[in-house]
């Protein structure tokens, strides 16, 4: 019986620590929404950038962002400085400066450049339709993440068209995330 019970704790330990955001590439997140439209949540990454380690250990760790994610969007994992080929908006984008054996910072790829993004880690939110909706620079805890996560899956964004609008909805916002 004691074994039993080890293993049960055992698997469903396991269980816990190994779910993730179900990350895919933007292509199978553009098709995955001609079937069920969801919107996309993209995050930009480089292989030298710090930061953007830590959003992955400490923020796409958290559980409440996984369950998050993955209920309310498709997830995009795209490294800036890649090779992926892109088709967004009837427009194939890549890296056609991509050097190999580059160590470090490598050409930044077309698709980052089309999305006017200029720092990493980069969080791009798009709508069920694909249609960009915002980018979001810079790295976030959880629980910074958490009010633009919410505020775009529920279509909240829509009615902040000013700066007051969007200080209230600051304010007034209750996370959950812990």
């Amino acid at each position: 019986m004691k074994n039993t019970l080890l293993l049960l704790a055992l698997i469903i330990s396991t269980a816990v620590t190994a779910q993730k955001i179900n990350w895919m590439s933007m292509d199978e997140a553009l098709a995955a929404q001609k079937d069920e439209p969801k919107k996309i949540f993209m995050d930009v990454y480089t292989k030298w950038c710090g930061p953007c380690k830590l959003l992955d250990k400490n923020t796409f760790g958290d559980k409440n962002v996984i369950d998050f994610v993955n209920e309310n969007y498709y997830a995009v994992k795209f490294n800036a400085e890649g090779t992926e080929e892109i088709t967004y908006n009837g427009f194939t984008y890549t890296n056609p400066n991509y050097q190999p054996a580059r160590r470090g910072r490598n050409a930044t790829h077309f698709f980052a450049d089309a999305l006017k993004l200029r720092g990493y880690p980069s969080l791009v939110f798009f709508g069920e339709d694909g249609t960009l909706i915002q980018a979001l620079p810079g790295y976030k805890t959880p629980q910074q993440l958490e009010i633009f996560l919410k505020m775009i899956a529920n279509d909240d964004y829509k009615t902040l068209t000013t700066m007051e609008a969007w200080e209230d909805y600051q304010e007034n916002f209750k996370g959950t995330f812990e």
